[in-house]
Protein backbone atom coordinates (compact mmCIF):
# COMPACT_ATOMS: atom_id res chain seq x y z
CA UNK A 1 0.00 0.00 0.00
CA UNK A 2 1.21 3.27 -0.94
CA UNK A 3 0.24 6.85 0.57
CA UNK A 4 -3.16 7.04 -1.61
CA UNK A 5 -4.31 3.95 -0.55
CA UNK A 6 -3.12 4.87 3.19
CA UNK A 7 -5.61 8.06 2.89
CA UNK A 8 -8.18 5.76 1.46
CA UNK A 9 -8.35 4.16 4.22
CA UNK A 10 -7.29 6.50 6.93
CA UNK A 11 -10.19 9.03 5.73
CA UNK A 12 -13.21 6.38 4.89
CA UNK A 13 -12.67 4.82 8.82
CA UNK A 14 -12.19 8.00 10.35
CA UNK A 15 -15.36 9.11 8.48
CA UNK A 16 -17.48 6.29 9.50
CA UNK A 17 -15.90 6.40 13.01
CA UNK A 18 -17.01 10.08 13.49
CA UNK A 19 -20.68 9.23 12.12
CA UNK A 20 -21.62 6.76 13.86
CA UNK A 21 -20.27 9.15 17.63
CA UNK A 22 -22.85 11.93 16.04
CA UNK A 23 -25.84 9.37 15.25
CA UNK A 24 -25.49 7.67 18.37
CA UNK A 25 -26.24 11.05 20.73
CA UNK A 26 -29.21 9.66 22.68
CA UNK A 27 -30.50 8.98 26.27
CA UNK A 28 -28.21 7.47 28.21
CA UNK A 29 -29.94 4.37 29.21
CA UNK A 30 -31.04 0.61 28.87
CA UNK A 31 -33.26 1.57 25.98
CA UNK A 32 -30.98 4.13 23.89
CA UNK A 33 -27.88 2.26 24.33
CA UNK A 34 -29.18 -1.29 23.24
CA UNK A 35 -32.27 -0.50 21.60
CA UNK A 36 -31.46 2.77 20.38
CA UNK A 37 -34.84 4.02 22.00
CA UNK A 38 -37.00 1.72 19.37
CA UNK A 39 -37.05 4.41 16.83
CA UNK A 40 -35.23 2.47 13.80
CA UNK A 41 -37.09 2.92 10.32
CA UNK A 42 -37.40 -0.55 8.07
CA UNK A 43 -34.89 0.50 5.81
CA UNK A 44 -32.15 0.56 8.76
CA UNK A 45 -32.93 -2.30 9.90
CA UNK A 46 -32.91 -4.39 6.57
CA UNK A 47 -29.39 -2.48 6.29
CA UNK A 48 -28.71 -3.46 10.26
CA UNK A 49 -29.59 -7.19 9.77
CA UNK A 50 -27.17 -7.20 6.73
CA UNK A 51 -24.85 -5.64 8.16
CA UNK A 52 -24.45 -7.62 11.29
CA UNK A 53 -24.56 -11.25 9.03
CA UNK A 54 -22.03 -9.62 6.87
CA UNK A 55 -18.84 -9.53 8.32
CA UNK A 56 -15.37 -9.36 7.09
CA UNK A 57 -15.61 -13.00 7.00
CA UNK A 58 -18.11 -12.76 4.32
CA UNK A 59 -16.42 -10.63 1.84
CA UNK A 60 -12.46 -11.98 2.74
CA UNK A 61 -13.65 -15.64 3.15
CA UNK A 62 -16.27 -16.37 0.66
CA UNK A 63 -14.50 -15.86 -2.44
CA UNK A 64 -12.14 -17.86 -1.22
CA UNK A 65 -14.37 -20.09 -1.10
CA UNK A 66 -15.54 -20.23 -4.30
CA UNK A 67 -12.75 -20.20 -5.23
CA UNK A 68 -11.47 -23.35 -4.00
CA UNK A 69 -15.02 -25.08 -3.31
CA UNK A 70 -17.45 -23.37 -6.41
CA UNK A 71 -20.40 -21.80 -5.36
CA UNK A 72 -22.46 -24.48 -4.15
CA UNK A 73 -22.07 -22.40 -0.32
CA UNK A 74 -25.05 -20.11 -1.75
CA UNK A 75 -27.20 -23.14 -1.31
CA UNK A 76 -26.66 -22.59 2.38
CA UNK A 77 -28.98 -19.56 2.28
CA UNK A 78 -31.81 -21.27 0.16
CA UNK A 79 -33.77 -21.39 3.46
CA UNK A 80 -33.47 -18.13 4.67
CA UNK A 81 -36.50 -16.32 2.75
CA UNK A 82 -38.57 -19.30 4.01
CA UNK A 83 -37.49 -18.19 7.70
CA UNK A 84 -38.20 -14.73 7.65
CA UNK A 85 -41.79 -15.50 6.76
CA UNK A 86 -42.18 -17.90 9.82
CA UNK A 87 -40.35 -15.00 11.86
CA UNK A 88 -42.43 -12.53 10.67
CA UNK A 89 -45.36 -14.41 11.50
CA UNK A 90 -44.64 -16.01 15.07
CA UNK A 91 -41.43 -13.82 17.02
CA UNK A 92 -41.62 -10.35 15.86
CA UNK A 93 -45.30 -10.02 16.99
CA UNK A 94 -44.23 -11.12 20.29
CA UNK A 95 -41.11 -9.83 20.93
CA UNK A 96 -42.89 -6.37 19.85
CA UNK A 97 -46.05 -7.24 22.11
CA UNK A 98 -43.29 -8.12 25.21
CA UNK A 99 -41.17 -5.10 25.09
CA UNK A 100 -38.72 -6.94 25.43
CA UNK A 101 -34.69 -6.35 25.38
CA UNK A 102 -33.45 -9.49 24.41
CA UNK A 103 -35.13 -12.76 23.16
CA UNK A 104 -35.03 -14.80 26.52
CA UNK A 105 -36.84 -12.93 28.86
CA UNK A 106 -39.46 -14.40 26.77
CA UNK A 107 -38.35 -17.82 28.17
CA UNK A 108 -39.03 -17.34 31.79
CA UNK A 109 -42.13 -15.84 31.19
CA UNK A 110 -42.84 -19.20 29.53
CA UNK A 111 -41.19 -21.90 30.79
CA UNK A 112 -39.50 -20.84 34.23
CA UNK A 113 -35.97 -19.37 35.10
CA UNK A 114 -33.30 -22.22 34.35
CA UNK A 115 -34.42 -22.50 30.85
CA UNK A 116 -33.70 -18.61 30.14
CA UNK A 117 -30.53 -18.77 31.54
CA UNK A 118 -29.51 -22.21 29.77
CA UNK A 119 -30.84 -20.42 26.30
CA UNK A 120 -29.10 -17.51 27.28
CA UNK A 121 -25.66 -19.21 28.06
CA UNK A 122 -25.41 -21.02 24.95
CA UNK A 123 -26.22 -17.87 23.04
CA UNK A 124 -23.40 -16.17 24.72
CA UNK A 125 -20.99 -18.98 24.02
CA UNK A 126 -22.25 -19.50 20.68
CA UNK A 127 -21.85 -15.69 19.68
CA UNK A 128 -18.83 -15.22 21.78
CA UNK A 129 -16.71 -18.04 20.31
CA UNK A 130 -18.19 -16.45 16.95
CA UNK A 131 -17.21 -12.99 17.93
CA UNK A 132 -13.60 -14.04 18.34
CA UNK A 133 -13.08 -15.64 14.74
CA UNK A 134 -14.43 -12.67 13.20
CA UNK A 135 -11.90 -10.46 15.38
CA UNK A 136 -8.99 -12.75 13.33
CA UNK A 137 -10.28 -12.19 10.20
CA UNK A 138 -9.26 -8.25 9.80
CA UNK A 139 -6.64 -9.00 11.70
CA UNK A 140 -5.32 -11.46 9.04
CA UNK A 141 -5.20 -8.18 6.75
CA UNK A 142 -2.61 -6.51 8.69
CA UNK A 143 -0.93 -9.40 9.36
CA UNK A 144 -0.35 -10.09 6.06
CA UNK A 145 0.51 -6.68 4.65
CA UNK A 146 3.11 -5.28 7.20
CA UNK A 147 4.38 -8.66 8.60
CA UNK A 148 2.74 -8.37 11.62
CA UNK A 149 2.54 -11.00 14.52
CA UNK A 150 -0.94 -12.67 14.11
CA UNK A 151 -1.13 -13.01 18.22
CA UNK A 152 -0.95 -8.75 18.29
CA UNK A 153 -2.40 -8.05 15.51
CA UNK A 154 -5.68 -9.98 16.96
CA UNK A 155 -5.13 -7.63 20.15
CA UNK A 156 -4.57 -4.31 18.34
CA UNK A 157 -8.04 -5.07 15.92
CA UNK A 158 -9.96 -6.16 18.82
CA UNK A 159 -9.10 -3.29 21.14
CA UNK A 160 -9.85 -0.84 17.72
CA UNK A 161 -13.24 -2.48 17.74
CA UNK A 162 -13.99 -2.52 21.84
CA UNK A 163 -13.79 1.85 21.86
CA UNK A 164 -15.61 1.97 18.77
CA UNK A 165 -18.42 -0.40 20.24
CA UNK A 166 -18.35 1.04 23.85
CA UNK A 167 -18.41 4.78 22.60
CA UNK A 168 -21.54 4.15 20.47
CA UNK A 169 -24.31 1.62 21.00
CA UNK A 170 -26.86 0.32 18.92
CA UNK A 171 -27.56 3.30 17.06
CA UNK A 172 -24.33 3.86 16.19
CA UNK A 173 -23.87 0.14 14.61
CA UNK A 174 -27.17 1.01 13.03
CA UNK A 175 -26.32 4.13 10.93
CA UNK A 176 -23.19 3.38 10.90
CA UNK A 177 -23.86 -0.20 9.18
CA UNK A 178 -26.51 1.86 6.73
CA UNK A 179 -22.89 3.57 4.97
CA UNK A 180 -21.03 0.89 5.46
CA UNK A 181 -23.09 -1.80 3.34
CA UNK A 182 -23.10 1.14 0.51
CA UNK A 183 -19.00 1.63 0.23
CA UNK A 184 -19.18 -2.12 0.63
CA UNK A 185 -20.95 -2.87 -2.06
CA UNK A 186 -19.87 -0.21 -4.57
CA UNK A 187 -16.31 -1.60 -3.76
CA UNK A 188 -17.44 -5.20 -4.38
CA UNK A 189 -18.84 -4.20 -8.01
CA UNK A 190 -15.55 -2.56 -8.76
CA UNK A 191 -13.66 -5.50 -7.69
CA UNK A 192 -15.71 -7.66 -9.68
CA UNK A 193 -15.24 -5.63 -12.57
CA UNK A 194 -11.10 -5.33 -12.54
CA UNK A 195 -11.25 -9.03 -12.42
CA UNK A 196 -13.13 -9.34 -16.20
CA UNK A 197 -11.51 -6.06 -16.86
CA UNK A 198 -7.82 -7.59 -16.36
CA UNK A 199 -7.91 -10.49 -18.24
CA UNK A 200 -6.28 -11.12 -21.43
CA UNK A 201 -8.13 -9.26 -24.86
CA UNK A 202 -10.58 -11.08 -26.44
CA UNK A 203 -11.64 -13.15 -22.85
CA UNK A 204 -14.38 -11.49 -21.39
CA UNK A 205 -17.42 -11.58 -19.12
CA UNK A 206 -18.70 -14.94 -20.67
CA UNK A 207 -15.31 -16.49 -21.54
CA UNK A 208 -14.84 -16.43 -17.88
CA UNK A 209 -18.00 -18.51 -16.77
CA UNK A 210 -17.38 -20.82 -19.34
CA UNK A 211 -13.28 -21.33 -18.31
CA UNK A 212 -14.35 -21.20 -14.50
CA UNK A 213 -17.84 -23.63 -14.72
CA UNK A 214 -15.48 -26.29 -16.73
CA UNK A 215 -13.68 -26.72 -13.87
CA UNK A 216 -16.74 -27.10 -11.40
CA UNK A 217 -16.80 -23.18 -10.01
CA UNK A 218 -20.09 -22.61 -11.26
CA UNK A 219 -21.74 -25.80 -9.03
CA UNK A 220 -24.55 -23.40 -8.00
CA UNK A 221 -27.16 -26.26 -7.62
CA UNK A 222 -25.90 -30.14 -6.51
CA UNK A 223 -28.21 -32.37 -4.71
CA UNK A 224 -26.06 -34.37 -2.78
CA UNK A 225 -27.89 -37.27 -4.91
CA UNK A 226 -25.61 -40.38 -6.55
CA UNK A 227 -25.92 -44.08 -7.42
CA UNK A 228 -25.51 -44.42 -3.57
CA UNK A 229 -28.34 -42.72 -2.58
CA UNK A 230 -28.58 -39.50 -0.57
CA UNK A 231 -25.20 -38.29 1.28
CA UNK A 232 -25.89 -36.46 4.22
CA UNK A 233 -21.74 -35.86 4.88
CA UNK A 234 -22.34 -33.40 1.45
CA UNK A 235 -21.93 -29.90 3.39
CA UNK A 236 -24.00 -27.71 0.50
CA UNK A 237 -26.52 -28.99 -1.57
CA UNK A 238 -30.34 -28.58 -2.73
CA UNK A 239 -31.57 -30.48 0.53
CA UNK A 240 -29.56 -29.04 3.45
CA UNK A 241 -29.68 -25.90 1.75
CA UNK A 242 -33.35 -25.57 2.17
CA UNK A 243 -33.88 -27.34 5.11
CA UNK A 244 -30.87 -27.48 7.11
CA UNK A 245 -30.48 -24.05 6.32
CA UNK A 246 -34.41 -23.03 6.78
CA UNK A 247 -33.21 -24.11 10.68
CA UNK A 248 -30.12 -22.45 10.69
CA UNK A 249 -31.79 -19.45 9.80
CA UNK A 250 -34.89 -19.52 11.72
CA UNK A 251 -32.12 -19.43 14.99
CA UNK A 252 -29.83 -17.16 13.88
CA UNK A 253 -32.56 -14.11 13.29
CA UNK A 254 -35.27 -15.52 15.70
CA UNK A 255 -33.53 -16.08 18.48
CA UNK A 256 -29.97 -15.36 18.49
CA UNK A 257 -29.53 -11.89 20.29
CA UNK A 258 -27.30 -10.27 17.56
CA UNK A 259 -29.95 -10.45 14.74
CA UNK A 260 -33.30 -9.81 17.34
CA UNK A 261 -31.37 -6.88 18.78
CA UNK A 262 -31.41 -5.11 15.55
CA UNK A 263 -34.90 -5.61 14.58
CA UNK A 264 -36.09 -4.53 18.27
CA UNK A 265 -34.99 -1.36 17.34
CA UNK A 266 -38.08 -0.97 14.97
CA UNK A 267 -40.56 1.84 15.64
CA UNK A 268 -43.00 -0.83 15.42
CA UNK A 269 -43.48 -4.61 14.30
CA UNK A 270 -44.15 -3.46 10.95
CA UNK A 271 -41.14 -1.67 10.17
CA UNK A 272 -39.37 -4.81 11.40
CA UNK A 273 -41.18 -7.27 9.46
CA UNK A 274 -40.49 -5.15 6.26
CA UNK A 275 -36.48 -5.26 7.23
CA UNK A 276 -36.89 -8.68 7.31
CA UNK A 277 -38.51 -9.85 4.64
CA UNK A 278 -36.61 -7.55 2.38
CA UNK A 279 -33.64 -9.20 4.02
CA UNK A 280 -34.80 -12.36 2.63
CA UNK A 281 -35.45 -11.10 -1.11
CA UNK A 282 -31.60 -9.76 -0.99
CA UNK A 283 -29.31 -11.71 0.75
CA UNK A 284 -29.50 -14.77 -1.78
CA UNK A 285 -28.42 -12.49 -4.79
CA UNK A 286 -25.98 -10.43 -2.78
CA UNK A 287 -24.23 -13.95 -1.65
CA UNK A 288 -23.99 -15.27 -5.04
CA UNK A 289 -22.32 -12.36 -6.18
CA UNK A 290 -20.05 -12.36 -3.74
CA UNK A 291 -19.44 -15.50 -4.40
CA UNK A 292 -19.00 -15.11 -7.95
CA UNK A 293 -16.36 -13.05 -7.62
CA UNK A 294 -14.51 -16.29 -6.27
CA UNK A 295 -15.35 -18.07 -9.58
CA UNK A 296 -13.75 -15.18 -11.81
CA UNK A 297 -10.94 -14.99 -9.82
CA UNK A 298 -10.25 -18.44 -10.20
CA UNK A 299 -10.74 -17.85 -14.01
CA UNK A 300 -8.13 -14.97 -13.34
CA UNK A 301 -5.32 -16.80 -12.41
CA UNK A 302 -5.74 -19.27 -15.31
CA UNK A 303 -4.54 -16.81 -17.25
CA UNK A 304 -1.54 -15.13 -14.53
CA UNK A 305 0.97 -16.62 -13.07
CA UNK A 306 -0.94 -18.30 -9.45
CA UNK A 307 0.73 -17.62 -6.02
CA UNK A 308 1.19 -21.41 -4.51
CA UNK A 309 0.51 -20.25 -1.88
CA UNK A 310 -1.68 -17.09 -1.10
CA UNK A 311 -0.24 -16.51 1.97
CA UNK A 312 3.21 -13.99 1.61
CA UNK A 313 3.77 -13.60 4.84
CA UNK A 314 4.10 -17.53 5.78
CA UNK A 315 5.62 -18.09 2.28
CA UNK A 316 8.58 -16.47 3.09
CA UNK A 317 9.05 -17.72 6.37
CA UNK A 318 9.33 -21.38 4.48
CA UNK A 319 11.67 -19.83 2.18
CA UNK A 320 13.59 -18.94 4.82
CA UNK A 321 13.52 -22.62 7.20
CA UNK A 322 15.75 -25.66 6.61
CA UNK A 323 13.07 -26.59 3.52
CA UNK A 324 13.38 -23.72 1.16
CA UNK A 325 15.01 -26.14 -1.26
CA UNK A 326 12.23 -28.57 -1.17
CA UNK A 327 9.67 -25.51 -0.96
CA UNK A 328 11.33 -24.02 -4.36
CA UNK A 329 11.46 -27.02 -6.50
CA UNK A 330 7.57 -27.80 -5.56
CA UNK A 331 6.96 -24.04 -6.49
CA UNK A 332 9.22 -23.99 -9.95
CA UNK A 333 6.76 -27.39 -10.74
CA UNK A 334 3.53 -25.26 -9.42
CA UNK A 335 4.81 -22.15 -11.76
CA UNK A 336 5.54 -25.21 -14.66
CA UNK A 337 1.85 -26.19 -14.51
CA UNK A 338 0.71 -22.99 -15.07
CA UNK A 339 2.08 -22.01 -18.09
CA UNK A 340 1.21 -24.92 -19.18
CA UNK A 341 -2.52 -23.93 -18.08
CA UNK A 342 -2.09 -20.62 -20.59
CA UNK A 343 -1.17 -22.57 -23.31
CA UNK A 344 -4.13 -24.79 -22.93
CA UNK A 345 -6.29 -21.78 -23.00
CA UNK A 346 -4.65 -20.07 -25.88
CA UNK A 347 -6.49 -22.60 -27.97
CA UNK A 348 -9.68 -22.85 -26.26
CA UNK A 349 -11.90 -22.00 -28.75
CA UNK A 350 -10.12 -24.71 -31.17
CA UNK A 351 -11.22 -27.71 -29.54
CA UNK A 352 -13.27 -26.84 -26.17
CA UNK A 353 -14.09 -30.02 -24.95
CA UNK A 354 -10.20 -31.06 -25.54
CA UNK A 355 -9.15 -27.78 -23.24
CA UNK A 356 -11.50 -28.63 -20.74
CA UNK A 357 -10.33 -32.14 -20.12
CA UNK A 358 -6.91 -31.02 -20.35
CA UNK A 359 -7.65 -28.04 -18.02
CA UNK A 360 -9.26 -30.28 -15.23
CA UNK A 361 -6.17 -32.25 -15.77
CA UNK A 362 -3.44 -29.69 -14.58
CA UNK A 363 -5.87 -28.26 -12.01
CA UNK A 364 -5.82 -31.63 -10.36
CA UNK A 365 -2.06 -31.45 -10.63
CA UNK A 366 -1.76 -28.46 -9.39
CA UNK A 367 -3.94 -28.82 -6.43
CA UNK A 368 -1.48 -32.09 -5.23
CA UNK A 369 1.70 -29.71 -5.50
CA UNK A 370 -0.09 -27.76 -3.27
CA UNK A 371 -1.41 -30.47 -1.12
CA UNK A 372 2.67 -31.33 -0.67
CA UNK A 373 3.81 -27.41 -0.29
CA UNK A 374 1.06 -27.81 2.92
CA UNK A 375 2.25 -30.86 3.99
CA UNK A 376 6.08 -28.97 4.40
CA UNK A 377 4.79 -26.45 6.09
CA UNK A 378 3.84 -28.57 8.84
CA UNK A 379 7.03 -30.69 8.44
CA UNK A 380 8.84 -27.08 8.31
CA UNK A 381 7.04 -25.85 11.90
CA UNK A 382 5.78 -22.78 10.69
CA UNK A 383 3.59 -20.48 12.75
CA UNK A 384 1.15 -19.04 10.93
CA UNK A 385 -2.14 -19.47 9.47
CA UNK A 386 -0.89 -22.58 7.06
CA UNK A 387 -4.32 -22.97 5.29
CA UNK A 388 -4.67 -20.03 2.52
CA UNK A 389 -8.28 -19.63 1.62
CA UNK A 390 -8.73 -16.64 3.63
CA UNK A 391 -6.45 -14.85 1.62
CA UNK A 392 -6.77 -15.56 -1.86
CA UNK A 393 -9.19 -12.41 -2.68
CA UNK A 394 -6.72 -10.24 -0.34
CA UNK A 395 -4.09 -11.03 -2.22
CA UNK A 396 -5.34 -10.28 -5.65
CA UNK A 397 -6.58 -6.90 -3.93
CA UNK A 398 -2.88 -5.92 -2.52
CA UNK A 399 -1.21 -7.60 -6.03
CA UNK A 400 -3.35 -6.04 -9.13
CA UNK A 401 -5.90 -3.33 -8.15
CA UNK A 402 -4.66 0.50 -8.61
CA UNK A 403 -3.40 2.47 -5.77
CA UNK A 404 -6.57 3.79 -4.00
CA UNK A 405 -8.72 1.14 -5.09
CA UNK A 406 -6.08 -1.36 -2.42
CA UNK A 407 -7.59 1.14 0.00
CA UNK A 408 -10.93 1.21 -0.45
CA UNK A 409 -11.21 -2.70 -0.87
CA UNK A 410 -8.97 -3.20 2.08
CA UNK A 411 -11.49 -0.54 4.02
CA UNK A 412 -14.55 -2.45 2.86
CA UNK A 413 -13.49 -5.38 4.57
CA UNK A 414 -12.30 -3.66 8.00
CA UNK A 415 -16.03 -2.06 7.55
CA UNK A 416 -17.47 -5.05 7.76
CA UNK A 417 -16.30 -6.70 10.38
CA UNK A 418 -16.52 -3.33 12.64
CA UNK A 419 -20.50 -3.28 11.57
CA UNK A 420 -20.62 -7.29 12.85
CA UNK A 421 -18.62 -6.87 15.35
CA UNK A 422 -20.10 -3.92 17.14
CA UNK A 423 -23.27 -5.73 17.29
CA UNK A 424 -22.47 -8.94 18.29
CA UNK A 425 -20.57 -6.92 21.23
CA UNK A 426 -23.50 -4.97 21.69
CA UNK A 427 -25.70 -7.96 21.86
CA UNK A 428 -23.30 -10.12 24.15
CA UNK A 429 -23.50 -7.33 26.78
CA UNK A 430 -27.29 -6.63 26.74
CA UNK A 431 -28.02 -10.43 27.21
CA UNK A 432 -25.30 -10.71 29.96
CA UNK A 433 -26.87 -7.04 31.41
CA UNK A 434 -30.85 -8.28 31.08
CA UNK A 435 -30.68 -11.84 31.49
CA UNK A 436 -27.96 -12.42 34.38
CA UNK A 437 -26.95 -8.83 36.13
CA UNK A 438 -30.28 -7.51 36.72
CA UNK A 439 -31.60 -10.98 37.06
CA UNK A 440 -29.71 -11.64 39.65
CA UNK A 441 -29.85 -8.70 41.50
CA UNK A 442 -33.39 -8.05 42.79
CA UNK A 443 -32.61 -6.77 46.00
CA UNK A 444 -31.47 -3.39 47.25
CA UNK A 445 -29.11 -5.40 49.77
CA UNK A 446 -27.02 -6.73 46.57
CA UNK A 447 -26.44 -3.44 44.61
CA UNK A 448 -25.15 0.35 44.98
CA UNK A 449 -27.83 2.37 46.09
CA UNK A 450 -27.91 4.47 42.67
CA UNK A 451 -28.62 1.03 41.06
CA UNK A 452 -31.59 1.54 40.00
CA UNK A 453 -30.80 4.93 37.99
CA UNK A 454 -30.89 4.64 34.39
CA UNK A 455 -27.34 6.21 34.09
CA UNK A 456 -25.61 3.58 36.83
CA UNK A 457 -27.45 0.64 34.51
CA UNK A 458 -25.68 2.79 31.25
CA UNK A 459 -22.33 2.48 32.48
CA UNK A 460 -22.64 -1.15 33.97
CA UNK A 461 -23.52 -2.01 30.04
CA UNK A 462 -20.32 -0.54 28.79
CA UNK A 463 -18.52 -2.42 31.19
CA UNK A 464 -19.89 -5.83 29.81
CA UNK A 465 -19.14 -4.80 26.33
CA UNK A 466 -15.52 -4.11 27.50
CA UNK A 467 -15.34 -7.27 29.43
CA UNK A 468 -17.14 -9.47 25.95
CA UNK A 469 -14.49 -7.37 23.98
CA UNK A 470 -11.61 -8.95 25.67
CA UNK A 471 -13.07 -12.71 25.61
CA UNK A 472 -13.20 -12.25 21.85
CA UNK A 473 -9.88 -10.97 21.39
CA UNK A 474 -8.60 -14.35 23.55
CA UNK A 475 -10.37 -16.36 21.64
CA UNK A 476 -9.29 -14.81 18.25
CA UNK A 477 -5.88 -15.71 19.38
CA UNK A 478 -6.85 -19.93 19.67
CA UNK A 479 -8.48 -20.29 15.97
CA UNK A 480 -5.26 -19.42 13.51
CA UNK A 481 -5.22 -21.77 10.69
CA UNK A 482 -8.58 -23.10 11.28
CA UNK A 483 -9.45 -23.07 7.56
CA UNK A 484 -12.07 -21.08 5.81
CA UNK A 485 -13.66 -19.00 8.46
CA UNK A 486 -17.12 -18.41 7.21
CA UNK A 487 -17.45 -22.57 7.02
CA UNK A 488 -15.76 -22.10 10.53
CA UNK A 489 -18.25 -19.80 12.01
CA UNK A 490 -21.45 -21.74 10.58
CA UNK A 491 -20.21 -24.68 11.76
CA UNK A 492 -19.57 -23.56 15.36
CA UNK A 493 -23.04 -21.62 15.29
CA UNK A 494 -24.77 -25.51 14.24
CA UNK A 495 -23.99 -26.97 17.11
CA UNK A 496 -25.65 -24.19 19.13
CA UNK A 497 -28.57 -22.93 17.07
CA UNK A 498 -30.69 -26.10 16.86
CA UNK A 499 -31.13 -26.51 19.94
CA UNK A 500 -31.91 -22.83 21.13
CA UNK A 501 -34.32 -22.72 18.49
CA UNK A 502 -36.20 -25.95 19.67
CA UNK A 503 -36.84 -24.28 22.76
CA UNK A 504 -38.76 -21.59 21.06
CA UNK A 505 -40.19 -23.35 19.09
CA UNK A 506 -41.26 -25.05 22.00
CA UNK A 507 -42.33 -22.16 22.99
CA UNK A 508 -44.69 -21.14 20.48
CA UNK A 509 -46.60 -24.19 19.19
CA UNK A 510 -46.65 -26.84 21.56
CA UNK A 511 -48.69 -25.26 24.59
CA UNK A 512 -48.60 -28.40 26.65
CA UNK A 513 -45.08 -28.89 27.16
CA UNK A 514 -43.73 -27.02 30.29
CA UNK A 515 -40.69 -25.34 32.10
CA UNK A 516 -38.64 -28.68 33.74
CA UNK A 517 -39.71 -30.87 30.38
CA UNK A 518 -38.31 -28.60 28.04
CA UNK A 519 -35.16 -27.61 30.49
CA UNK A 520 -34.26 -31.11 30.60
CA UNK A 521 -35.08 -32.00 26.71
CA UNK A 522 -32.68 -28.93 25.43
CA UNK A 523 -29.66 -30.07 27.65
CA UNK A 524 -30.34 -33.64 26.59
CA UNK A 525 -30.44 -32.55 23.19
CA UNK A 526 -27.55 -29.93 23.37
CA UNK A 527 -25.71 -33.22 24.48
CA UNK A 528 -26.80 -35.55 21.30
CA UNK A 529 -25.55 -32.91 19.26
CA UNK A 530 -22.33 -32.88 20.21
CA UNK A 531 -21.49 -36.31 20.08
CA UNK A 532 -23.06 -36.16 16.79
CA UNK A 533 -20.77 -33.70 15.61
CA UNK A 534 -17.38 -35.68 17.31
CA UNK A 535 -18.22 -38.48 15.63
CA UNK A 536 -18.78 -37.16 12.16
CA UNK A 537 -15.30 -35.35 13.28
CA UNK A 538 -13.53 -38.58 13.32
CA UNK A 539 -15.74 -40.18 10.53
CA UNK A 540 -17.56 -42.56 12.44
CA UNK A 541 -20.77 -41.48 11.30
CA UNK A 542 -21.41 -39.08 8.44
CA UNK A 543 -23.21 -36.08 8.27
CA UNK A 544 -22.99 -32.78 6.96
CA UNK A 545 -22.83 -29.80 9.98
CA UNK A 546 -26.00 -28.18 8.67
CA UNK A 547 -28.31 -31.09 9.62
CA UNK A 548 -27.29 -30.66 13.42
CA UNK A 549 -29.57 -27.77 13.42
CA UNK A 550 -32.31 -29.81 12.26
CA UNK A 551 -31.84 -32.68 14.77
CA UNK A 552 -30.93 -29.78 17.67
CA UNK A 553 -34.48 -28.63 16.83
CA UNK A 554 -36.81 -31.80 16.82
CA UNK A 555 -34.65 -33.15 19.43
CA UNK A 556 -35.79 -30.59 21.96
CA UNK A 557 -39.52 -31.01 20.90
CA UNK A 558 -39.55 -34.69 20.86
CA UNK A 559 -37.72 -34.91 24.19
CA UNK A 560 -39.53 -32.89 25.12
CA UNK A 561 -42.89 -34.25 25.00
CA UNK A 562 -41.38 -37.36 26.70
CA UNK A 563 -40.27 -35.90 29.54
CA UNK A 564 -43.67 -33.45 29.91
CA UNK A 565 -45.21 -37.23 29.68
CA UNK A 566 -43.31 -38.72 32.34
CA UNK A 567 -42.94 -35.83 34.74
CA UNK A 568 -47.04 -35.46 34.75
CA UNK A 569 -47.99 -39.39 35.02
CA UNK A 570 -45.06 -39.20 38.47
CA UNK A 571 -47.21 -36.17 39.99
CA UNK A 572 -50.07 -37.16 42.29
CA UNK A 573 -53.18 -37.13 41.77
Amino acid sequence: MNRIDWLVLILILSGIIAYGLYKSRTEKNLDGYFLSNRSMPWYLILLSVMGTQASAITFLSAPGQAFTDGMRFVQYYFGLPLAMIVICISFVPLFSKLKVYTAYEFLEQRFNLNTRVFTSFLFLLSRGLSTGISIYAPAIILSSLFGWNIYLTNILMGGLLIIYTVSGGAKAVAYTQQLQLAIIFVGMIIAAYMIVHLLPNGVGFTDALKISGSSGKLNVITTGLSSKGFNWNDKYNLFSGIIGGFFLALSYFGTDQSQVGRYLTAKNDKESKVGLLMNGLVKVPMQFGILLIGALLFTFYQFTRQPIFFNQVVHEQLLQSSEKNNALQLENTYNQINQQKQQVLAHWNDNTLLAKQQLQQLNNQAADVKNNYQQLLQKAGINGDTNDTNYIFLRFVIDYLPHGLVGLLIAIIFLASWGSIAAALNSLAATSVIDFHLRFKKSATDMPANFDDALSKYHISKYYTLAWGIFCIVIAEFVIGMGSLIEAVNVLGSLFYGVILGIFLVAFYMKQIKGNAVFWAAILSEVVVVLVFVLNKYNIIGISFLWLNVIGALLVMLLGLLFQYIFSIRQPV
